[in-house]
């Protein structure tokens, strides 16, 4: 049985793809060979040009809960150095397309940190959030301690990383570590409703914001406004800007195609 399961189009729509990690009986917990079809999978999607938005998710009880512990307890220091799981994490990184994480149960350790690589959060109101590896002698080591500080800022990402405590899904969201909670029940069709509104939007000019809103998170002020200015200006070389802004003169919904 595979661990990953896709379906696209989804909900019968062509531009939104649906991932889903399918290990059940260890609640989704990543090894390597999962984080690698993932990428696999995710890098095919984006070289598709009809997918515009892609949603991971996990199941009921997890979206997925750390990592594959027996396997990692057994390994010493060179091994973690030269596993491919961190140059899987910066190809991850490397996606164009929106990636909506769609969180129900756990979402700890390197679960927590899949979801935080994602472009945002959805997640359903009993969802769990957290970074436990200090309760088993070690510490995050793919996002866990500098994007949930950024996220969070100092403070309370130093608390919970030291703590290893949980943050509900409400929490979450207060600390602005997701971007909306829903009925568990609803999960789905509420990140697919989200997913159609971004698909909706120019391909081109998706990919130059979310270009843009990264970059941030790595430059300082002004150096993030010259990037970001350097986006506004390509876009109007595409022709869906020149779409986009007749549509609007002239009063009709715009088709973008993507170039």
């Amino acid at each position: 049985m595979s661990e990953l399961l896709t379906t696209h189009p989804y909900n019968n729509d062509l531009r939104v793809a649906l991932l889903q990690l399918n290990r059940p009986k260890v609640l989704n917990a990543l090894t390597t060979d999962l984080l690698q079809e993932i990428v696999d999978e995710l890098r095919r999607l984006d070289d598709l040009p009809e997918v515009r938005c892609i949603i991971l998710t996990g199941n009921d009880k997890a979206f997925a809960a750390g990592a594959d512990i027996l396997k990692m307890s057994q390994s010493n220091p060179i091994e973690q150095l030269t596993d491919k799981r961190m140059r899987l994490w910066k190809e991850f990184a490397m996606i164009s397309k929106p990636i909506i994480a769609a969180v129900n149960g756990f979402a700890l350790g390197g679960g927590h940190e899949l979801a935080m690589a994602c472009d945002f959060v959805i997640a359903g109101d009993s969802a769990k959030f957290g970074q436990p590896e200090i309760n088993i002698g070690t510490t995050p080591g793919a996002g866990g301690t500098q994007r949930l500080t950024r996220a969070l800022g100092k403070s309370k990402a130093m608390m919970l990383a030291l703590t290893g405590e949980m943050l509900s899904a409400m929490d979450a969201y207060e600390c602005n570590l997701i971007a909306r909670v829903v009925p568990a029940k609803t999960l789905l069709q509420e990140c697919f409703e989200v997913a159609k509104k971004i698909a909706d939007k120019s391909p081109i000019a998706v990919k130059l914001t979310k270009d843009s809103i990264n970059k941030s998170q790595e430059l300082s002020l002004s150096d993030g406004l010259e990037y970001e200015r350097r986006n506004f200006y390509l876009s109007f070389a595409s022709a869906d800007q020149k779409e986009g802004m007749s549509a609007f003169l002239e009063k009709r919904a715009p088709e973008y195609k993507g170039n």
